[in-house]
């Protein structure tokens, strides 16, 4: 088949997502067309001769237009990208402006179905902007098949839009190869002392990531045990939860990494992995830190349940209990065998319930039959 891509070129969840799956499509065979502004996140310097290919949309200035048009342009490029190369079938990764841009693109070609994968944000976020409404829930209800990441999306999504057409839920899966345990010492002594615990949080620093309970949460690890907080990524809450960091006087066991590409070696080494957002479709770095054999601490927000089993292979909280989180938290640090324990099932989840030797023929069965409907 021949496949074509549109996804978010950043290190977000749905880029990755996107990424990981068109390049595991392209391994199995298929040609695989990514289209975007820039490369994304995840497939910088694994396009080849052979694939998987990058198209990049070009941009447009003129005084009379305040506003650029993404989705125009990325319509425009897809178009070519349809025609050159005979495209089957286009994936759109987020419902607004990616499935929108697909769905134009089919009308003016008359061929390439369009199969969109909703994220979370893209429905529970900008999907509710009063002025993106109506486009997400047209983009939802002319696309040709719609898959969510998560049982709790599939549900809202239906709810807050009121459509009822079926949604097909394909969880998110997670290289097991790529995230692993790191054992060698000279790696943890990089970021921390032999006795102390390392916690990592992973995230965009948006607000509803809750970055402030990350820091209040590991305030009263801190107080407790020798530990250091590892906080990967960067948005609009960083400076916010810097401040609150040095208010709670952990600023010098607190480690702000920004946008670290190697993000696999910092959850290879961690010993807990806190998430305490107030919205999760999925929680995909949360699964990647349970391939690492790492217990999660998190919210029991929108999908995460999904993830990560209560008592099994982390703890999850009412969003906002950040003493609830926090004594979870200890619980894993100061015992032995429950970290052990929970570390083992949480890599047992990863590899039995996420591998991608099982998420990836669903999304190649989605794509078969849509592209038989041609």
């Amino acid at each position: 088949m021949r496949i074509a891509v549109l996804c978010h070129a950043s290190a977000g969840g749905s880029g990755v997502v996107a990424t990981e799956l068109g390049l595991k499509v392209a391994q199995a065979g298929h040609d695989v067309h990514f289209i975007g502004s820039n490369v994304p996140f995840r497939l910088a310097g694994q396009t080849g001769p052979r694939g998987p290919y990058f198209h990049q949309v070009g941009s447009y200035a003129y005084a009379l237009f305040e506003q650029p048009f993404p989705e125009l342009a990325s319509t425009n490029t897809l178009v070519e990208v349809i025609r050159e190369h005979n495209v089957d079938l286009t994936h759109a990764h987020y419902a607004i402006p990616h499935a929108s841009s697909a769905i134009h693109a089919r009308e003016i070609t008359g061929s390439s179905r369009v199969i969109t994968t909703l994220h979370g944000t893209d429905v529970t976020l900008v999907g509710l902007e009063p002025a993106f409404q109506h486009t997400t829930r047209d983009a939802i209800e002319r696309s040709d098949q719609v898959t969510a990441v998560s049982h709790f999306l599939a549900q809202q999504t239906q709810d807050l839009f009121g459509v009822q057409r079926d949604i097909q839920v394909i969880h998110n899966f997670v290289d097991t190869d790529r995230f692993v345990r790191i054992h060698e010492p000279g790696v943890r002594l990089r970021f921390a002392q032999p006795d102390e615990a390392i916690v990592v949080h992973v995230s965009n620093f948006r607000g509803v990531k809750r970055t402030e309970d990350v820091v209040r949460v590991f305030a009263r690890i801190a107080s407790e045990i020798p530990a250091r907080l590892l906080m990967i990524g960067d948005g609009p809450e960083r400076a916010r939860t810097f401040e609150l960091a040095q208010q709670l006087g952990v600023i010098g066991r607190v480690h702000f990494l920004g946008s670290f590409p190697d993000v696999q070696t910092i959850l290879g080494i961690a010993d807990l992995f806190l998430l305490p957002s107030s919205q999760e479709s999925f929680g995909l770095v949360a699964l990647e830190a349970m391939s690492c054999e790492v217990p999660v601490v998190a919210s029991n927000a929108g999908g995460i349940p999904e993830v990560v089993e209560h008592g099994v292979t982390g703890f999850t909280c009412p969003v906002g209990d950040v003493d609830g989180m926090a004594d979870a938290a200890l619980r894993v640090l100061r015992s032995e065998d429950v970290y052990r324990t929970m570390g083992a099932a949480a890599r047992r989840a990863a590899v039995t319930r996420f591998h991608p030797s099982l998420i990836l023929p669903q999304y190649l069965d989605a794509y078969t039959e849509l592209a038989g409907r041609a």
